[in-house]
């Protein structure tokens, strides 16, 4: 959990998109051609997330079900996931309400820019087991080769430090925004962080019974500049060995008597 689904109030810091601009990606349907403007981002990132999350399950959901039902369910999900991924809702717009204001990197930036990793590993043990484990967020350096300490600042936040090239040392809070008990866990980090990161552990059931399927997503914004360079070192050159590698430890300190 270096420290995306879909994350109080606060994020990770880099500023929206104003909406007195017209795009100039001139690929995207011709918005700068025509002077058509992006919606304004109103909804906070917290709300993003469970958005595109909830949205992005009910739109598969109601897809593989063929049914009148399920074309509802699936249009449903379509609108959260459309609503997560602009961030704007015209309920709030009707209302006069922006609750997106003093935010940071939007979840578009990380489906845009973002670096995605995901690895898994499968453990003879019981999800409850290592859900447990992963849940007490102050384990997590015994697993992360990469941390330093992880403190908890309460239910849902931690603040995390981070060893990093040149004897430097990140730093930055992180939030839980998706807890389900002994299936998946979560979270983004706060603004304002050193580098912007989101990511997740879901506990799955093996097949033929033979434990839980761990699967960890990563996924982090690289910065820009000097600072930039030497924060996504700290992730390594190739952050799916540093992901497989944390889970081979994970594995081993949960290997059966």
């Amino acid at each position: 959990m270096s420290a995306a689904n879909p994350p109080a109030a606060q994020n990770s810091g880099s500023p929206d998109p104003s909406p007195d601009r017209p795009t100039t990606d001139t690929s995207r349907g011709g918005e700068r051609a025509s002077g058509l403007q992006r919606p304004e981002t109103n909804v906070p990132a917290k709300e993003r997330w469970i958005s595109g999350i909830t949205g992005g399950a009910l739109l598969l959901t109601g897809l593989r079900m063929r049914s009148l039902p399920g074309a509802v369910i699936a249009l449903v999900g379509g609108a959260m996931l459309h609503r997560g991924y602009t961030g704007h809702c015209h309920g709030y717009q009707a209302l006069g309400i922006n609750r997106a204001r003093g935010e940071g990197a939007p979840p578009e930036e990380y489906f845009e820019r973002g670096i995605h990793v995901s690895e898994s590993v499968t453990i003879d043990k019981p999800a409850e087991e290592l859900y447990r484990f992963w849940r007490d967020v102050e384990n997590l350096p015994r697993v992360m080769g990469h941390l330093e300490s992880v403190r908890k600042i309460d239910e849902k936040r931690s603040h995390w430090a981070a060893k990093a090239p040149a004897g430097i040392t990140v730093e930055w809070d992180a939030e839980i925004i998706n807890d389900e008990p002994n299936r998946i866990i979560a979270w983004r980090s706060l603004y304002p962080a050193s580098v912007d990161n989101a990511g997740s552990v879901r506990f799955l059931p093996a097949p033929d019974g033979r434990g839980t399927e761990v699967i960890v997503t990563l996924d982090y914004i690289p910065p820009a500049g000097r600072v930039g360079a030497v924060i996504a070192m700290l992730f390594g050159k190739d952050p799916g060995a540093e992901i497989r590698e944390d889970l081979r430890r994970f594995k081993a300190m949960h290997a059966p008597a």
